[in-house]
């Protein structure tokens, strides 16, 4: 079986944040997760699977070595944790960039749908990874990633669910949203939070991801939705980012309180690994704003 994916294995450190690296991940990411049948060459697969495996961990570490101090001052008692936690909204890596109030402001229509497609290629779905984030945890935890994940999927009524009103956005901008248009901050972003998603050594680290996601992310889906507002979007068109910027702070406040708080109360040590999921999370959010920034204000003088 020959390899779809054009990355060296054990790649150096200075390929990972590359086109090629995070597009060659993000291709398997997406064949390896589809629902599929069992194959004849199914041992060159598992083969190719765990060259791929090797990469992505080395991938994770990567950045994970880059935050580690800083998670390490993380409180490990449940009170200061989840302090410092939401204090990620101030002062976390890419708070307050100023790309967000320019596409409120003054970007045009073709700069939205470029901020867009890029943002929906990347696009993890957050449903899924809170699927794969929730088994086997502690119940307070599972429980409020059930409640997350039953948000996501609109309580059972498909107009409510998330992941279509994404899908209605992208046909309502006329948007391409494929791997090989995406900028690697974008696909580096999706791929390290499948990677901690799917790897139940990084589980905590998952959840760390995903509630900051929930944490940070209204403010910015605001403007957003204030862009696309004023370029002449309805507000059915306009819903996913609507949606997300009020239910996140709810969400927010739940996850903080059902999950972290309990997780770190029953084992300090989660506490770090939360943390440091947090930080790469927020860390690939703010390349992602950097390069997004560097493409469209270049593109706009």
């Amino acid at each position: 079986m020959a390899s779809r994916y054009t990355i060296d294995d054990y790649a150096p450190r200075s390929q990972f944040l590359t086109d090629s690296f995070q597009r060659g991940l993000a291709h398997w990411n997406r064949e390896r997760l589809a629902p599929g049948f069992p194959q004849e060459d199914w041992h060159l697969r598992l083969e190719l699977d765990m060259k791929m495996l090797r990469l992505e961990r080395a991938f994770l570490e990567h950045l994970r070595a880059d935050i580690k101090d800083e998670a390490a001052l993380a409180p490990t008692d449940p009170d200061g944790f989840v302090a410092w936690f939401e204090n990620l909204k101030e002062v976390g890596p890419g708070q307050g960039d100023p790309l967000f109030p320019w596409l409120a402001e003054r970007a045009s229509r073709d700069e939205l749908r470029w901020f867009f497609e890029q943002e929906a290629a990347g696009e993890a779905g957050f449903d899924d990874l809170v699927a794969f984030t929730q088994v086997k945890l502690p119940v307070s935890a599972k429980l409020e990633l059930a409640r997350n994940y039953w948000d996501e999927m609109g309580r059972g009524n498909r107009a409510g669910m998330h992941g279509p009103m994404l899908d209605a956005l992208v046909e309502t901008l006329a948007v391409d949203p494929v791997i090989e248009k995406t900028v690697w901050p974008s696909l580096a972003l999706a791929n390290a939070m499948t990677a901690m998603a799917t790897s139940r050594d990084y589980a905590w680290h998952s959840i760390g991801a995903l509630g900051v996601i929930e944490l940070t992310a209204p403010g910015r889906s605001a403007m957003v939705a204030k862009g696309l507002r004023r370029i002449g979007l309805s507000d059915k068109q306009r819903r996913y980012f609507d949606l997300h910027a009020v239910l996140d702070i709810k969400h927010s406040a739940d996850w903080n309180r059902e999950a972290l708080r309990p997780l770190v109360d029953e084992d300090p040590a989660r506490a770090t690994a939360i943390a440091e999921g947090a930080l790469i999370r927020l860390g690939c959010g703010a390349r992602c704003f950097a390069r997004y920034r560097e493409a469209l204000w270049q593109e706009s003088r």
